[in-house]
């Protein structure tokens, strides 16, 4: 039996926050230009996002505040709280705080709805690109989730949001390599620790989609339960011939620092064809999961692949109910579809961008439960 996505858990802050809140409080931090309160309720308003969550809590403390949540008619309630601008270190402290249990619960989730044991585990692969520290999230996830200390331990780091496919390719080869081998695929990212008040254009979008979460997959060629599953059929990286400077995440002193150009959906939008029409060749494909970068990455996707507007549901409507979590969103947008009732043998074509810029595709077939 070829490797599979046997299951695949989730799990976000408790926080949680709609756009429209988020919007006012970052339009009325002290200091912000006119034409910056503008760009701001721009980009926030075209956003096709309607709540996020999130660890960030001068956010949730301004919101809860009494921000103009019930309607957008109500005066303004008062100066917003500052949103507070800790050194890169001190966000880092709140990611080793914070990521290890996000990435434990949605991992939790994925084991039991696969009926996998913790002692089933083989294999650990972690991706985060929203904190660094070691022993890594790998290793948390071993000691959190009672895992085999022999279990193999290896984590994706700073791969920004196509992540999560280079994951689960490395989980089919290890399942192709070791047939009997259970892979533990888990991405988590607190990606609202690094958005700040700005006058930066780049800025303001990455505070208008960035969002907090983690997903976990269980990978394997073995037999577990009775549930559906995603048969990881092939998988494709291609760089394009530009963007190296367009998507790119660095350290900076106040926060690690995006950089998201209005090129990048443009870029995109130039290169999908040829690069998804290497991939699949004569496949067609009946679904699917695309990385929500933001709205105009989905307008973009569709407009040069000439798909059908309802072809990008599920990713939508992932972005509308939770925003951007970087690597965590595609398996996210797997998730429903694992669970969608699709037909039997249904094509899935997965899709994330990454810094480089970088496509990452999958071919997934899903395959129906036991009866």
């Amino acid at each position: 039996m070829a490797a599979s996505i046997l299951s695949i858990g989730t799990a976000v802050p408790q926080a949680r926050v709609s756009q429209r809140a988020a919007r006012d409080v970052f339009a009325e931090q002290p200091g912000l230009s006119r034409i910056t309160q503008r760009l701001i309720h721009a980009a926030f308003d075209a956003s096709a996002i309607d709540h996020r969550n999130t660890v960030l809590s001068d956010l949730v403390a301004a919101v809860e505040e009494g921000r103009r949540d019930a309607s957008p008619d109500d005066p303004p309630a008062g100066s917003s709280p500052v949103i507070q601008a800790p050194s890169t270190g001190d966000r880092n402290d709140v990611y080793i705080q914070l990521a290890p249990p996000l990435f434990a619960e949605a991992s939790a989730q994925a084991l039991a709805e696969a009926s996998v044991s913790p002692a089933d585990v083989t294999h650990v692969v972690t991706v985060s690109c929203t904190g660094m520290f070691a022993p890594g999230p790998d290793f948390r996830v071993v000691k959190d989730l009672g895992l085999s200390p022999a279990v193999e331990r290896y984590h994706i780091g700073f791969m920004g949001c196509a992540a999560a496919l280079p994951g689960l390719r490395a989980a089919a080869r290890i399942c192709a390599a070791q047939p009997e081998a259970v892979v533990l695929v888990a991405a988590a990212e607190l990606c609202t620790l690094h958005i700040r008040s700005s006058e930066d254009p780049q800025q303001i979008v990455a505070a208008s989609v960035f969002a907090d979460g983690a997903a976990a997959a269980v990978v394997s060629a073995r037999s577990f339960g009775a549930g559906p599953r995603l048969e990881l059929d092939r998988f494709r990286t291609v760089l394009t011939s530009e963007g190296e400077s367009e998507m790119v995440w660095t350290i900076g002193d106040e926060g690690f620092d995006m950089v998201l150009t209005a090129e990048v959906p443009r870029i995109i939008g130039r290169e999908i064809r040829d690069a998804v029409g290497a991939f699949l060749g004569e496949d067609e494909p009946d679904v699917w999961a695309v990385h929500p970068g933001g709205r105009s990455v989905l307008d973009r996707v569709e407009a040069g692949l000439a798909l059908d507007p309802a072809a990008l549901d599920a990713s939508r409507d992932v972005l509308r109910r939770q925003g951007n979590m970087s690597s965590a969103t595609i398996l996210f947008i797997l998730r429903d579809l694992l669970h969608d009732g699709l037909d039997h043998g249904a094509r899935i074509a997965a899709l994330a961008f990454g810094p480089g810029l970088t496509v990452e595709s999958a071919l997934l077939t899903r395959v129906p439960g036991r009866a």
